[in-house]
């Protein structure tokens, strides 16, 4: 191959995963300002998905609800073509799980709660081992009080269970944020009965433990799952190889598998860079331009009311 061939080809494979990052969503972005370090800031993260082209971009902090920034910087920025969305986080921050910073999260435009992160009692369990290299704040902040959803009989707490009539309500999107997958099947199964119609398990093989029945169960469900794109590419987070993001793909099926960046930690790429270097893998493992648009953008979309 000469080095124009070489070139040329090059050239046509930034083209095409250029083209198919048109339209592309991003549910799990982790721009700043936040207590733990990042390397862009939602203005930064915004303006990245706006050249590339992205439908819309939704911030997620441990901590803070970030939906006033979105209405800021969409209002800040003339012209801006990518939609801006945030969420809460229920840890210990916002109140844990805290029906009233839900009600007033879905009032003000949040499109999704996240069950506790940091929280959980089941991330703070795994601290010593699976998330020792779990990004820490610029300064020390409180320990975490350990939260759960289940009470000491292993049933749903009535409030988890008004926060998922209140998702229920406002039609947003239900994440299990970092509850240990025994916690979050039992949430799902009560959410499915109140009228939760969009549900989401965030990376389901790291912190959360799911095996491949597991997903299966909850993919009858109805709840999607979302894939952490930083585990795939190089950077501080990489844990798997792109056989194993295949495996997990076929194992929910394309429509129920969204592909998000949970980018912005230091050490890693942006979130524009991570999304391109996922494309670029789907492409190597043969998944046509329809399926990569579901798993980049279109499935994302259904979550957001967008499509």
């Amino acid at each position: 191959m000469t080095e124009t061939t070489e070139i040329s080809q090059q050239s046509a494979r930034k083209d095409e995963i250029d083209s198919l990052l048109k339209g592309a969503i991003d549910l799990h972005c982790h721009s700043g300002p936040a207590a733990m370090p990042r390397i862009l800031d939602h203005h930064e993260a915004t303006m990245d998905a706006e050249d590339a082209g992205f439908r819309a971009l939704l911030f997620k902090d441990h901590y803070y609800l970030g939906t006033p920034h979105c209405v800021m910087l969409e209002k800040l920025i003339p012209g801006l073509g990518v939609k801006l969305f945030s969420g809460i986080a229920l840890n210990n921050a916002s109140g844990g799980i805290n029906p009233h910073a839900v009600d007033h999260a879905i009032k003000i435009g949040a499109r999704i709660v996240w069950m506790p992160t940091l929280s959980a009692a089941n991330h703070i369990e795994k601290s010593a081992s699976e998330t020792k290299n779990f990004p820490k704040s610029d300064k020390p902040m409180l320990p975490a009080i350990p939260l759960t959803v289940l009470d000491a009989n292993g049933r749903l707490t009535d409030d988890t269970k008004q926060v998922l009539d209140l998702v229920a309500a406002g039609d947003i999107i239900l994440a299990g944020g970092h509850l240990h997958v025994s916690e979050q099947l039992v949430m799902f199964d009560e959410a499915r009965r109140r009228g939760v119609t969009k549900m989401m398990v965030n990376h389901p093989t790291y912190v959360i433990d799911c095996s491949d029945e597991d997903i299966r169960s909850l993919v009858s469900m109805g709840v999607a799952m979302e894939h952490s794109i930083c585990m795939f590419v190089e950077g501080r987070a990489h844990k798997y190889d792109p056989d194993k993001l295949a495996h997990l793909i076929n194992l929910a099926g394309v429509d129920n598998t969204i592909l998000s960046s949970d980018l912005g930690l230091t050490g890693s790429p942006r979130p524009l860079e991570g999304f391109r270097a996922i494309v670029g893998q789907l492409l190597d493992l043969q998944y046509s331009a329809a399926q990569i648009r579901a798993l980049v953008g279109d499935n994302a979309a259904r979550m957001l009311n967008m499509n």
